[in-house]
């Protein structure tokens, strides 16, 4: 999941820099989408092995 969400990063920043606007903020909002799932997920995953 992580890896993805820095696929979508690079992607959002290369569109940045080409000049794709629209693409570069849509790639940019999917990466934070997936960061926060990669989060959530690893939460979740470190308090079931605690307990």
């Amino acid at each position: 999941m992580l890896h993805y969400a820095l696929v979508f990063l690079v992607i959002a920043i290369i569109a940045a820099v080409f000049g794709f606007g629209g693409i570069a903020g849509t790639a940019a909002g999917i990466a934070k989408i997936l960061f926060v799932i990669f989060l959530i997920l690893a939460i979740i995953a470190f308090f079931r092995r605690a307990s």
